[in-house]
């Protein structure tokens, strides 16, 4: 499925994001309000009706967040919302002109409380997570060439049943961290959700992707609930290396 010829295709991500980004786009003209019945609506594919800054309408994408720079890499959306972590993980060629300062949470590494892993140089280490690439900048900074272990759910298990010694994962408050005995060791990376963009869309959709991205600028510069990443947009496969 192409994006539309006429307006914009949106991609956002399903779950807490969602959540948060619905007041912030229901500001700037996108409502999903009179089309989405919340979390128990099953629908992927919406499509909202032409405004006079948007005459062709925007076509809203439902997909899972880690989903979300694939469908507006590949041209199916035009623009997109996603975490800092998996644009990060990803480096994909994609443009990130504003930091919407929604889903703030941080990328820590973390162990077992009772058994520390004090680190050094060339050391082995067995580190479990969702973020391999991530992981490995972060321990190869350190001069240490760790053995990555990619786990995709309940990542807390890894050190505990002793198939790692330190993990690196996303927290919010540390309260998952601290049942299951954990404690956080350091933060590698500060996350929140960023408006993303198609770099060819930039360039044939402009005028109605550069009023999405000022009326977002604004919105936000009013509310004070986030801050623009960048004053130019530029490709999040810039940041970091492999």
């Amino acid at each position: 499925m192409a994006p539309r010829a006429d307006g914009l295709t949106l991609a956002l991500p399903k779950g807490r994001i969602l959540k948060q980004a619905l007041p912030l786009l229901r500001r700037v003209g996108i409502d999903l309000a009179g089309v989405w019945e919340g979390e128990h609506d099953r629908r992927l594919l919406f499509e909202l009706p032409g405004r006079p800054e948007r005459p062709g309408g925007v076509r809203v994408l439902l997909v899972k967040p880690v989903d979300v720079p694939t469908y507006v890499e590949h041209g199916v959306a035009n623009v997109g919302i996603a975490g800092a972590d998996t644009l990060g993980e990803e480096a994909r060629d994609l443009y990130e002109p504003l930091d919407l300062g929604i889903g703030a949470c941080r990328l820590v590494v973390a162990e077992p409380a009772a058994r520390p892993t004090p680190l050094r140089r060339g050391m082995a280490l067995r580190v479990a997570t969702k973020y391999p690439r991530l992981t490995l900048n972060h321990y190869r900074s350190k001069g240490i060439q760790p053995e990555i272990i990619p786990l995709f759910g309940s990542v807390e298990l890894g050190p505990i049943t002793g198939l790692a010694e330190q993990i690196v994962d996303l927290v919010e408050s540390g309260e998952t961290l601290r049942q299951n005995n954990l404690r956080e060791v350091e933060t590698i990376l500060y996350v929140t959700s960023r408006l993303i963009v198609h770099p060819a869309s930039l360039k044939l959709k402009q005028a109605p992707i550069t009023a999405l991205i000022t009326a977002l600028r604004d919105a936000l510069a009013t509310d004070g609930s986030g801050s623009s990443a960048r004053t130019a947009a530029r490709p999040t496969g810039s940041e970091g290396t492999a």
